[in-house]
């Protein structure tokens, strides 16, 4: 019986991990020892309530059965992710299904909630404060700037002729236009993120009563907005033109007074990052499991040809085989949505931007895509390369594998939005980093290494984010020379990098400078193909066999 995830043992001390917990700090929601109370209260930047746990957990307001109303849940299960009652358990429902106390459910939510709320006051509120703060000076700049050249033009006008006033006339107009067009803009934005921090202002409100409340419906209930406020707005960037005066020439007056040159308001993408990895919001260190478990397996409507999987959320994940459509299921195996390539080939790759849209390459039809919305737009288009492996980068970019159509050669590319911003082919000493062959994944890890499994060179490549090579894995230990042929590839919080070797039928796990930790080899893994984590570092194994496995390698 694993200690931390089986529901019948007893609860842990949050700080050593190992003594039974029978206290509980209201303040900081950890579980303590008797020991490890005192060092608790050390820490004097909060004023701890530390009470029994079974004080605590009778104050939890346990919910009715949604199936059983007369009963009370005491028990959540996993899969189906809904409180259950005994009576549940017994009509055999929840059979084979994970099933938790519901205080370590309520546990889980509240640790959620935190974190929301740390994000939303320590960084993402900041940045909108930030942002909101600079339009006032620009609004400033532009009133100075349009007043300079209103004078400029006055003083070049003197010294001209009546019959030149007109044209006078008409250029102080454009400048006029050009600042109350613009300031309708830089309005505008004011408005939208004013009401943005509103809405920011009263998520944090709302957290902290959710935070002080043990109603569990109200807690269950929460919906985060914190994927909707990491997008942060745009940054508007106002091209001021300049007056360029002109020689007198009184049969070319009008050529000869001078023009404004072009003016423009540029819009530009501010992309989100998570607040930097420091002491406090640092991930947890999660070492491996002896054992990993499957948590649940998904059966797709794919037959023997499933190829990729790529997590939407912690519930939902996206999938591609051997026909046009990729499909999103839940945990439960029912299908939410498919959507059909724009083409009508197979994709290639999937994986989903930072915003929740489904991105596929198409290798036929030599494109980059994105769906929004159900509808389908090409990002990216090639002459003479195919497109293979995608991946999004920590801020939000495209990395993409692709091969020649008529040599044999292999690149990577970064890609902001559709521009071309960085080429990785050959190493230092001229020669090719990747193999001539197909079967190329990628995926961008924590330290902005660029991780490539390359099937046909039977290697793992990884370069760092200059294109520098850092190392090649070619196998565990116990790999027969030559039978290492790596397909999906991804990684994790802690900087792991896993990839699916479907020809031995396990899943190798490499820490970031390529040294080998372990196998998962023990989860009835048959042609493991495509590989992601969600935001729990769980990792989803997708079966060639059309299955897909969620499974905990961690703790």
């Amino acid at each position: 019986m694993d200690p931390w995830y089986s529901a019948q043992d007893v609860v842990r001390c949050t700080l050593c991990k190992t003594s039974v917990a029978p206290m509980y700090c209201e303040v900081c929601h950890i579980h303590l020892c008797k020991d490890c109370v005192e060092k608790h209260f050390s820490d004097s930047s909060k004023v701890h309530d530390v009470v029994p746990l079974t004080q605590y957990i009778t104050t939890l307001n346990y919910p009715k059965c949604r199936k059983h109303p007369t009963k009370r849940c005491e028990l959540h299960c996993e899969q189906c992710d809904i409180p259950i009652c005994t009576k549940c358990i017994s009509s055999r429902n929840h059979l084979g299904h994970e099933q938790i106390d519901i205080f370590q459910n309520f546990e889980v939510k509240k640790e959620v909630l935190q974190k929301d709320l740390q994000e939303l006051e320590k960084s993402i509120y900041p940045k909108y404060q930030e942002i909101a703060s600079a339009i006032p000076v620009q609004k400033a700049d532009l009133g100075k700037s349009s007043q300079k050249l209103t004078t400029t033009i006055d003083r070049h006008g003197e010294v001209w002729h009546r019959e030149i006033d007109t044209i006078i006339h008409t250029l102080k107009s454009n400048v006029e236009e050009m600042e109350s067009k613009y300031l309708v803009v830089l309005n505008k934005q004011e408005d939208e993120i004013t009401h943005t921090i509103s809405e920011i202002t009263k998520s944090i409100a709302d957290l902290k009563k959710l935070l002080d409340s043990n109603e569990f419906s109200l807690v269950s209930a929460y919906k985060s907005r914190i994927a909707e406020f990491r997008i942060l707005p745009t940054k508007l960037r106002v091209s001021i033109p300049n007056f360029k005066p002109q020689e007198i020439h009184t049969d070319q007056l009008i050529d000869q007074f001078g023009s404004l040159s072009a003016s423009s308001i540029i819009t530009e993408e501010q992309d989100y990052s998570k607040p930097p990895q420091g002491a406090k919001s640092s991930p947890p260190d999660l070492s491996l499991m002896d054992v990993p478990r499957v948590i649940t397996a998904i059966d797709t409507e794919y037959g023997e040809l499933l190829c990729g999987v790529t997590c939407l959320s912690d519930t939902e994940m996206w999938t591609r085989g051997d026909d046009n459509k990729m499909k999103l299921y839940n945990l439960q195996g029912e299908l939410v949505k498919s959507v059909q390539t724009k083409s009508g080939n197979v994709p290639y790759d999937i994986t989903v931007t930072r915003s929740g849209d489904l991105v596929y390459t198409d290798d036929k039809d030599r494109t980059v895509n994105i769906v929004k919305n159900t509808q389908v737009q090409t990002v990216i288009s090639l002459q003479e390369w195919r497109p293979l492996g995608v991946c999004i980068t920590s801020c939000g970019d495209l990395l993409v594998v692709m091969v020649s159509v008529y040599s044999n050669q292999t690149k990577l590319v970064w890609y902001s939005g559709s521009t071309e911003r960085q080429s990785i082919q050959y190493d230092d000493n001229g020669g090719p980093i990747y193999s001539s062959g197909n079967y190329k994944y990628i995926s961008e890890n924590r330290n902005l290494d660029i991780c490539v499994s390359d099937c046909y060179s039977r290697k793992v490549v990884v370069v760092n984010q200059t294109g520098k090579l850092r190392f090649t894995y070619t196998g565990g230990p116990s790999i027969t020379k030559g039978s290492f042929y790596p397909y999906g590839i991804t990684t994790d919080s802690q900087g792991r990098i896993l990839t699916a070797d479907s020809n031995n039928h396990r899943i190798h796990i490499l820490d970031q400078d390529g040294h080998f930790l372990r196998y998962i080899d023990n989860c009835d893994l048959d042609c493991p193909w495509g590989l992601c984590v969600d935001t729990r570092d769980n990792l989803f194994v997708a079966k060639y066999i059309g299955e897909v496995k969620k499974i905990q390698y961690h703790i």
